[in-house]
């Protein structure tokens, strides 16, 4: 079976589970765990941040910033289509009660009249104050423009806001424009960042930002139960693929194009690449039916919606696996 699912479903190297096995630990609630610290300023560093704290999930470094930037009761600005909103059962208004505020944007972008809009009014009485912009890079594959990212992050810090991006995948981001993860990172007050999707580590995320910050997340994290003991297991392993996966990613996107083009040119169907992933759409409600026809050719996919299948490239596929992907795409289109 041929698992385009999403890079989340990559099995350890070798030369990972060596890492893994040959790793250094120590108590990491005692501050004792010399691979994670090795990790943490390593993660920091290459984001341009002051520190870094390790964490299990994406999801739990995204609630943590949102704890620690937030208030109850306050408002947060993200993108409509947001992980850290729509993918997170809920977590920011269950763990901070804050009231998300969402903008319609095909980039992830907030577009400059909304947040003119959003920041007038503020000291109404009755209305929920704003305390944090979140955007998302990459968001379902799409690269956002840097330059737009600064243009939002640096009106929210005029208007009083902090600013936190959901980077589980920046390492893609940095690799499709060419450009050190710092700059990615660039303008937003805290970032997360995953290890096991694109870079193919089996756990891990990190938060990075200011000193003061990542020691009050620290804290969050204890209260979310995320402090871990002997945790340089895993950390060996977000290690391993942060200093070994992270230039091989070209291949991804590079295999997602060739993927994409195939689709458009061969089938009835239309494709995209956007960095490692391939957005196929489909004719009216008939994505399910395109996964399950994938399903018999060997080849899993997920559908976002009625009319959208999301092929997602990894560590896992090479150009044998990818031919097969073709060849049983190119079946499975002829079924719908």
């Amino acid at each position: 079976m041929i698992d385009l699912r999403s890079d989340t479903v990559t099995r350890p190297t070798p030369e990972m589970r060596s890492a893994i096995a040959a790793a250094e630990v120590g108590d990491d609630v005692f501050g004792e765990d010399p691979t994670v610290a090795d990790l943490e300023t390593e993660t920091a560093d290459l984001l341009g941040k002051e520190a870094a704290v390790f964490v299990p999930s994406g999801h739990m470094g995204n609630q943590i910033a949102v704890y620690v930037h937030t208030r109850s009761g306050a408002e947060i600005w993200a993108p409509q289509q947001a992980h850290i909103l729509g993918n997170e059962q809920g977590a920011a208004s269950v763990l901070s009660r804050v009231l998300p505020r969402t903008f319609d944007s095909p980039d992830g972008v907030p577009p400059a009249d909304v947040l003119h809009r959003w920041a007038t009014g503020t000291e109404d009485i009755h209305r929920a104050r704003p305390s944090l912009l979140c955007m998302e890079n990459t968001l379902t594959g799409r690269v956002v423009p840097l330059e737009e990212q600064r243009r939002a992050t640096a009106f929210a810090h005029e208007h009083g806001l902090r600013t936190h991006l959901d980077g589980a995948r920046l390492w893609n981001a940095a690799v499709a424009l060419d450009q050190e993860p710092a700059a990615v990172a660039a303008g937003f007050d805290t970032v997360s960042v995953c290890f096991s999707k694109g870079l193919g580590a089996p756990v891990g995320s990190a938060l990075a930002g200011d000193a003061a910050t990542i020691a009050q997340a620290r804290r969050a994290r204890k209260l979310l139960g995320g402090a871990m003991r002997q945790v340089g297991v895993l950390a060996a392993g977000a290690r391993h693929a942060l200093h070994q996966h992270r230039s091989r990613l070209v291949q991804d996107h590079d295999r997602a194009e060739r993927l994409a083009r195939f689709v458009t040119d061969n089938t009835q169907l239309s494709a995209v690449a956007r960095t490692n992933m391939v957005l196929v759409t489909t004719p009216a409600d008939s994505a399910q039916q395109l996964v399950a026809a994938l399903e018999t050719q060997g080849v899993r996919a997920v559908a976002l919606g009625s009319d959208l299948v999301r092929l997602v490239l990894h560590l896992d596929i090479d150009d044998a696996k990818l031919d097969a992907a073709t060849a049983g795409l190119h079946a499975a289109a002829k079924e719908i």
